[in-house]
């Protein structure tokens, strides 16, 4: 069994193609899971995936986090 390895800010932000500061931006005001280890901040990718296919990451969401899609 493979278990999936814990990534850094670095590494999501170049995942998603972001600045690392967006990547922190969303972790505070938008929900994205992240884990704290010691002094830094850990992801896994499948969830910062599941996040963003969730509308975590839509820009019309606004600070507010809500997740509902709007048409």
């Amino acid at each position: 069994m493979t278990t999936e390895p814990w990534v850094s800010v670095e590494q999501v932000a170049q995942h998603l193609g972001v600045a690392k500061d967006t990547v922190y931006r969303w972790r505070e005001h938008r929900g994205l899971a992240a884990y704290r280890v010691g002094r830094l901040r850990k992801f896994k990718l499948s969830e910062v995936g599941d996040w963003v296919r969730a509308g975590g990451a839509d820009e019309e969401q606004g600070a507010g986090g809500n997740n509902a899609r709007k048409n």
